[in-house]
């Protein structure tokens, strides 16, 4: 079942923009300062008209004087503007770069049992349009929601100096207006743009796995099928963004009632207050200029709430992804290793609750020691196998390494103390030399050689047209799959893990090569301890002592001669082999 990636909480988000913000207070500050400029440019007009205006009603001269001021603000307005967004813009640009980074740094450190949990289709969702949400946010939204909030502020506090009377009415009419609409809208929002960017990683998952399986699909004719399970998908995703609208439509016809009201209080207000001459006609205009300039920041501030809301939903999906920085400390100790490499006490494991897939399971493995697990196909060898490598926690019993919990191992940690390698490989675009580096990036290229010669590589790689230079992987050359596999298997040695789980790691090579293989690897890793899983027996006669899981538990344990001599299930499988 896909459980689908985690989301960080409001308040972590708002947490991670505070850490954003004191990292880059330089070029928020710039922002801010200039944007403050621009608003106050702006207000010089209105003021100045409201002067106009009395001048004329009484007759008084200097009316050149105050258009020319008039126009000054307009320009200084204009330039402040134009400077502010410029640096807001360097500002977003400089902040989305970092999220992006941070993005990829998270989702590498995603522990595999998670994406396998939560699927392709949540991962490709939150860096594709989640990412692209955000950066629209962090370059406009955000910029201009900060222009208009200042731009308010400033507004508002001249308003208040023309007539302290007339920006209460203001205020008066707008909050009632406005606070049972917005309020409304902010609770139903997060959770409504969640869900809508949820059924996007819902797509996508049916989409990434329609394609991968093509061909299956093709064979078996399931084309309508798996079209009818994309409709769903679609519909489902229809209905989310039809709730987003529904939501939009009942917030915005109320924003422009609640900044059109507060302009014709304040005109009917001002109007009776010079009526009976307690304000003049100049203080009047001036203050309906300033509730009619008020009404642009207010709107776009209040509308600009979807736009935040989707910015703030998509930054949980995206700062969601991987480890906290708790969680990234946890477990972390300098205790000196003890007890042997392995040991498994009790352990039970389910994919569905109420049907285990092993059962009380207790394996002991020494330091140095090179165990095999064998068995018939679904007996619980690959699930006991990702246990151990950490892939997935036991759901009862433990497993420690060198004698501490796996559960309690860091990322990091886990990949010093045991790798897994399966008979599934991946060729990375890149030089061949780079997709062993991968291992370790210290790695010169002598060590990069005696890896591959370890695993009978390096003759075909020295046979390539720019050797170690060579491009491979998608859209470049291709590997054979057997090649491909042999890369994975030179990447384990340069990564040099302390206890080494192979699972049908030798798989796609011919039983000959991979005959052949396994003892190059075992003169390599020689000191070192290898459990391996295999359908090959010729593994298990190798062994130091060998592991029959039947049924979810380990039916026999030790070496090839006494197995065979017990006439156990091993020794059928054994003859089986042999015949």
């Amino acid at each position: 079942m896909k459980t689908g990636l985690p989301v960080a909480e409001t308040a972590e988000t708002l947490r991670h923009v505070g850490r954003l913000a004191r990292e880059h207070r330089g070029q928020l500050t710039w922002t801010v300062v200039l944007y403050a400029c621009a608003s106050a440019a702006g207000l010089g007009a209105p003021w100045l008209l409201g002067m106009l205006i009395d001048k004329v009603t009484a007759g008084d001269g200097g009316v050149d004087s105050i258009a020319f001021a008039v126009a000054g603000f307009v320009v200084a307005q204009s330039v402040f503007a134009g400077l502010s967004h410029f640096v807001s813009g360097r500002f977003g640009e400089t902040i989305m770069a970092r999220m992006r980074e941070d993005f990829v740094k998270r989702a590498l450190a995603l522990p595999l049992k998670t994406v396998e949990r939560a699927g392709t289709g949540d991962l490709m969702t939150r860096s594709s349009r989640d990412v692209s949400q955000l950066g629209r946010v962090l370059r406009y939204a955000a910029p201009e929601s900060l222009v208009h909030l200042v731009s308010l502020v400033f507004i508002m506090v001249a308003l208040v100096l023309v007539s302290p009377i007339l920006a209460v009415v203001a205020l008066a009419v707008t909050v009632p207006v406005l606070w049972g609409p917005v309020r409304w809208y902010l609770r139903r929002a997060r959770p409504a743009y969640l869900a809508e960017s949820a059924t996007y990683s819902e797509i996508n998952e049916e989409l990434a796995a329609t394609v991968d399986g093509a061909r299956t699909i093709e064979a078996l004719r399931l084309a309508h099928d798996r079209i009818s399970r994309g409709d769903r998908r679609i519909a489902a995703s229809y209905r989310a963004e039809r709730r987003t609208l529904f939501l939009r439509n009942v917030l915005m016809p109320s924003l422009d009632f609640g900044v059109t009201l507060p302009v014709a209080a304040v005109l009917l207000t001002g109007g009776l207050m010079y009526g009976a001459d307690m304000i003049s006609l100049g203080m009047v205009t001036a203050a309906v200029l300033y509730a009619n300039q008020a009404g642009e920041p207010m709107f776009m501030l209040l509308a600009l709430l979807d736009e935040l809301q989707t910015g703030e939903a998509s930054m949980g999906r995206i700062i969601g992804v991987g480890p906290t920085r708790d969680e990234e400390t946890a477990g972390r100790s300098t205790a000196p290793r003890h007890g042997p490499a392995v040991r498994a006490e009790r352990v039970r494991y389910a994919y569905t609750d109420g049907h285990d897939v092993l059962h009380d399971v207790d394996l002991t493995v020494t330091r140095g020691e090179r165990l095999a697990i064998v068995g018939p196909s679904g007996a619980g060898k690959s699930t006991l196998g990702r246990l151990i490598a950490g892939i997935d926690n036991p759901g009862h019993g433990s497993i420690t390494l060198n004698g501490r919990a796996v559960a309690d191992l860091t990322l990091d940690e886990l990949r010093d103390e045991v790798l897994l390698v399966t008979q599934e490989h991946h060729v990375f675009i890149g030089t061949v030399r780079d997709n062993l580096a991968l291992a370790d990036p210290s790695a010169d290229d002598a060590r990069i050689t005696a890896a591959l010669a370890a695993v009978d590589a390096a003759d075909w790689v020295a046979e390539l047209p720019d050797g170690l230079d060579t491009r491979v992987g998608s859209g470049e050359r291709s590997l054979e799959p057997s090649q491909a596999q042999q890369i994975a298997l030179a990447r384990l040695v340069l990564a040099d893990p302390k206890v080494l789980v192979l699972d049908e790691a030798t798989s796609l090579l011919d039983p000959r090569a991979a005959r052949h293989l396994e003892r190059h690897l075992a003169a390599v890793l020689a000191g070192r301890t290898v459990i391996a899983i295999a359908h090959r027996l010729h593994t298990a006669h190798d062994a130091d002592r060998i592991a029959v899981v039947q049924a979810g538990r380990i039916a026999e344990l030790g070496p090839h001669d006494d197995l065979v001599a017990a006439d156990g299930h091993y020794a059928h499988l054994w003859r089986s082999w042999q015949g």
